[in-house]
């Protein structure tokens, strides 16, 4: 058994939780048994009781009361990553910074696993970790056949900016698709509750709700009409102003506009045929972060080659939300 320990807070955990803290530090004390010693008040922060939600701040003193040697066991060697993996991660990169990186993720990458999912944007992730630095860590999601801009933070103190930034609405996010039709009126403000449901095989599927419906949540998108091919699809700017899963698919499908390659919200109106590729039309082109750093996507090889074959104008990458208050 260990003795008391009273350990500084480094400014590398700045910011994060305490149960988060120990986490990091002693990987191998169950979050049961550290919720006890917390009750007791055996660990405590700058000498007062603390709870595991608490939010930390480089300086402070956390008590560590003596632990059994099972709880301070040595973690678990880091993940071994393949060269070709590490190649393939590093490739992805499209901007970073000594608190953040962005990546430009294609489509098909999940972002997480699953059953089934065994590559993904987390399990790639120690190959982007510097030396002496940390593993960076995931602080939004995209979809799976989603491409586009997505933010990986390089410490937790970052890491816990980015989040509050990404809860509090203060990131803006803009999204390019193509639509099965065209939406009407060409701009506007889709303010539709949404409920998540079971879909059989198709998995979960996000549904146009009432107030009062259980698992309803409040899902806003504003969208606008770039351009279009007289009635049969349409390049549009989606901006989320909430987060729902699936939302601008769910959103734009309400509309009776799918997005093309779409067929969990769409079904078979979402897909043009012809030389439209099948895969979905969805690209997170733009994110603004506070601060004003601009992250700027390109188009996938399948949704530039939809753009080029019909007729759009890839130049055409200005603001259509211009006159929305920021």
């Amino acid at each position: 058994m260990s003795r008391v320990q009273n350990i500084e807070v480094a400014e590398a955990d700045d910011g994060i939780r305490l149960d988060r803290w120990f986490k990091r530090h002693y990987p191998a004390l169950k979050h049961g048994r550290l919720e006890k010693l917390l009750r007791k008040g055996q660990v405590r922060v700058d000498g007062g009781r603390a709870k595991a939600g608490a939010r930390l701040e480089a300086g402070q003193t956390i008590r560590v009361p003596p632990l059994d040697n099972e709880d301070t066991r040595a973690p678990a060697p880091r993940p071994r990553i393949s060269d070709e993996d590490r190649d393939f991660i590093h490739s992805l990169v499209m901007f970073e910074n000594k608190d953040f990186i962005a990546l430009n993720k294609p489509p098909g990458l999940a972002v997480q696993g699953g059953t089934k999912t065994t590559r993904h944007v987390d399990g790639l992730l120690e190959g982007l970790r510097s030396e002496g630095g940390e593993r960076p860590k995931l602080v939004h999601r995209l979809d799976k056949d989603t491409s586009g801009v997505l933010v990986l933070a390089k410490s937790a103190k970052s890491a816990a900016a980015l989040a509050r930034a990404f809860q509090g609405r203060d990131v803006e996010k803009i999204y390019w698709c193509l639509t099965a039709g065209v939406p009407h009126p060409l701009r506007g403000t889709i303010d539709l509750l949404l409920a998540k449901r079971h879909a059989g095989k198709g998995g979960e599927q996000m549904v146009p709700a009432e107030r009062g419906d259980d698992d309803a949540q409040k899902a806003i998108t504003h969208y606008a009409v770039v351009e279009n091919t007289g009635k049969k699809a349409a390049w549009v700017a989606a901006m989320p102003v909430t987060g729902r899963t699936h939302q601008i698919r769910a959103h734009l499908a309400a509309l009776g506009t799918p997005i093309v390659g779409d067929g969990k919200y769409g079904g078979e109106t979402a897909f043009l045929g012809g030389n439209i590729s099948k895969k979905l039309h969805l690209h997170a082109r733009r994110l603004i972060l506070p601060g004003g750093v601009a992250l700027t996507a390109p188009l996938t090889h399948h949704m530039k080659k939809t753009w080029e074959f019909l007729g759009f104008d890839l130049e055409n990458d200005g603001d259509p939300f211009a006159e929305l208050p920021r």
